[in-house]
């Protein structure tokens, strides 16, 4: 499948349908259940997930869904081409109210994401990017190109991490930095998006993330410039027949340093 500004524009809007959906949800009264897994779930996961579904099989019939909520009855032919969505990443914060939460959606292609969206429904902002089309973030004021601005050494390294998940290991990670840096917490794929931007330099993940909270925003921070590896140095990959479970992993903007790319605990 050729991604084409068309395919951005469709998947923004899809994106952004469910983010409508999800907003009103959360501006009103929800009751929160447990999953099997103990992650939380709400109405409004479901809402998005019916819509993203809907719009995308309407548009790209026989296309493979993969998504957190649910997944097509049957894979085709090809395992190679298929479509990643997370309807609403960050359920715990959406839970919270404090709007740190996603609709991520991406396309797959040969185990790496070739388009993905990453909309923030409460910042009312869409981030989307293709191969050979490169990263954009709409927001009120307008569409903007995003390029990951290399890390200026004379100032601290803004590390970004999860609120939830690896605490220990990502303070050992910290205190063995070889630089100053200052951290924040956010969450959601946003983490990703924030370094596309340029307002954070490395994201360390320690804790558990499923290929469907991942592809969309890796798609958007790999194609403003950045990097997205395993602590071995590989490319974090994407498949129907691979783990649902990401190995831990380090997004970054072009780093100066290789040791901070693949620094280990």
């Amino acid at each position: 499948m050729k991604v084409t500004n068309e395919l951005l524009g469709t998947l923004s809007a899809i994106a952004e349908e469910a983010g409508r959906a999800i907003m009103e949800v959360y501006q009103g009264d929800f009751d929160t259940i447990e999953k099997a897994d103990q992650s939380p779930l709400t109405v409004a996961d479901m809402r998005a997930d019916a819509i993203i579904r809907g719009r995308l099989e309407q548009a790209f019939p026989g296309i493979y869904i993969l998504s957190e909520e649910s997944r097509s009855a049957e894979v085709g032919a090809s395992q190679d081409v298929f479509f990643l969505v997370d309807p609403l990443d960050g359920t715990k914060e959406f839970i919270k109210r404090n709007g740190e939460f996603t609709v991520n959606i991406a396309l797959i292609v040969g185990e790496k994401p070739v388009a993905g969206v990453v909309h923030a429904p409460t910042l009312a902002t869409t981030f989307f990017a293709g191969e050979g089309l490169g990263a954009w973030r709409r927001t009120v004021d307008g569409t903007s190109q995003l390029t990951v601005p290399r890390w200026d050494q004379s100032v601290p390294l803004r590390v970004i991490g999860s609120r939830s998940h690896g605490a220990d290991a990502l303070n050992d990670w910290l205190q063995k930095l070889p630089c100053a840096y200052d951290f924040v917490a956010a969450g959601s794929s946003l983490k990703f998006c924030r370094i596309a931007e340029g307002s954070a330099h490395v994201y360390p993940r320690f804790g558990p993330t499923s290929q469907w909270d991942t592809a969309a925003a890796h798609c958007v921070l790999s194609n403003a410039g950045g990097v997205v590896v395993t602590f071995d140095g590989q490319p974090l990959r994407y498949g129907i027949a691979r783990p649902i479970l990401n190995p831990y992993f380090i997004a970054c903007c072009a780093l100066e340093s290789e040791d901070l790319l693949k620094q280990r605990v």
